[in-house]
């Protein structure tokens, strides 16, 4: 009924914690404009159910544990078009046939698989040790000391025991979440943003504050605002090349954020996975904090493979020291030795920094042929980006991407909405493309046809 899910959804989404006093009857039936009888028989069924319990005279209280969360109820349901979870399910189990211009890899045969397969056969001659043992607690030395030389090109002072390496990417972020924040935290990210962060923060029950994203970075003044009335724990964002955007971080707003951030004692995790493709560095605000309030995480899987799991952050001495702890807990070990192995391996290839060179000039054509070819269509990039793979656009005539996608799908296409990017659903007049998934000649077809469905 209404009323159970209501107070669901308050539990889901942190406004009722284990403990909290519910509304009185009278109050909750005004707030839901319901019967007071409706009112009680829906807190009995919950108190039944051991969501809430009663005490006589004092009225009814949020139970000490909480059932399992359920993420497809963590919220209310959307259409599977403008869902996270969905644009990643259809990317992720699409065929061979299927068409994939929403999705947020690069095609298999413009990865480095030469190289990859160099060091594959290097790893048959690798100790036994290698192959068959569980990973050490903070990931292959010789890999983090790889990545400390790579730090300190770019500024940041960090020795191998302030780097700990993970199983991805979004593992690296799910520690952090684990050891910063509780059930009902405010977290802010930026509006639009990577799909995925509102997917992992949601299953962390915490509460999602999105931030306007500029062409320089976040709004520093909606910023500042939203720490003085949210006091979130963390903010996770892109400096670099920015997801959806495309966008670069600007210096003075690199300095405003940190500035805000360190007088409300927060935290900002930077993603930085897409590195590799600028062709100058921009500013970091790793680099920029020294590492005192700013966690920096990256991956491989952009850059060199997806299939090869391992992802890496870079923090403060003792934040590590319980990172590890957690990190045992969750995983028993670091990321794969045979993962580590081939990574590192690989990035010492002679041909990997030719690869990384050639794939930014490859991509700096695909993107001027694809913005040229969706500005045939209508559809016109927000901004063209310094590097990268995505082209953030915006639809002709007040169409709705959501439409588009459901259009789309029913041809095999699979195409990234706006408003799964975005916190306050305000993108809808959006797509995100991969021009590296734009050279079948359908896409265009079929996007065409997608774009003139009436939203």
């Amino acid at each position: 009924m209404e009323v159970m899910d209501a107070i669901r959804q308050r539990m889901a989404d942190g406004r009722l914690s284990p403990g909290d006093r519910l509304p009185s009857i009278r109050r909750f039936a005004t707030i839901m404009g319901v019967s007071p009888s409706t009112v009680v028989e829906a807190y009995d069924r919950l108190a039944a159910e051991g969501v809430i319990r009663s005490r006589p005279g004092s009225g009814f209280y949020v139970s000490g544990t909480l059932p399992p969360l359920a993420l497809a109820d963590a919220e209310p349901r959307r259409d599977r078009a403008i869902d996270p979870f969905w644009v990643s399910r259809q990317s992720l189990d699409a065929d061979a046939e299927m068409l994939k211009p929403g999705c947020g890899w690069l095609p298999a045969d413009w990865m480095p698989n030469a190289a990859l397969r160099r060091s594959i056969r290097r790893l048959a001659h690798a100790d036994d040790a290698v192959l068959a043992d569980y990973g050490s607690t903070r990931g292959s030395l010789a890999l983090r000391r790889l990545l400390a030389r790579q730090f300190a090109e770019e500024g940041i002072v960090a020795g191998a025991d302030q780097i700990l390496l993970t199983g991805s990417g979004t593992q690296a972020i799910d520690l952090i979440c684990r050891f910063l924040l509780r059930p009902g935290d405010a977290v802010l990210i930026d509006d639009p943003c990577y799909f995925n962060f509102q997917a992992l923060l949601r299953a962390h029950q915490v509460r999602i504050v999105g931030v306007p994203y500029t062409r320089n970075g976040p709004d520093t003044a909606l910023f500042a605002e939203a720490l003085a009335e949210h006091r979130p724990r963390l903010y996770i964002t892109n400096a670099a090349l920015h997801n959806p955007t495309g966008a670069t971080m600007s210096l003075q707003t690199a300095h405003r954020l940190l500035k805000a951030a360190a007088a409300h004692d927060v935290t900002i995790v930077e993603d930085d996975i897409f590195a590799g493709f600028e062709p100058d560095p921009s500013p970091r605000l790793a680099a920029l904090d020294g590492l005192s309030q700013v966690i920096r995480i990256g991956s491989f899987s952009k850059t060199l493979s997806a299939s090869v799991r391992c992802g890496y952050l870079a923090a403060r001495p003792d934040w590590v020291e319980a990172l590890v702890d957690l990190q045992v807990a969750t995983n028993f070990g670091g990321p794969s030795p045979v993962a580590a192995e081939l990574v590192l391996a690989t990035l010492g290839d002679a041909g990997y920094r030719k690869h990384l060179e050639g794939l930014r000039r490859r991509l700096a054509r695909a993107r001027r042929e694809t913005a040229d070819r969706l500005a045939a269509l209508g559809l016109h990039p927000w901004l063209m980006p310094r590097g990268g793979f995505y082209l953030w656009c915006s639809l002709p005539d007040g169409r709705d991407a959501a439409d588009a996608a459901r259009a789309a799908l029913d041809e095999r296409v699979v195409l990234a909405p706006g408003n799964v990017f975005s916190v306050s659903q305000s993108a809808a007049g959006y797509l995100r493309f991969n021009v590296a998934q734009m050279g079948d000649p359908r896409v265009f077809d079929v996007l065409k046809r997608a774009i003139a469905v009436e939203g």
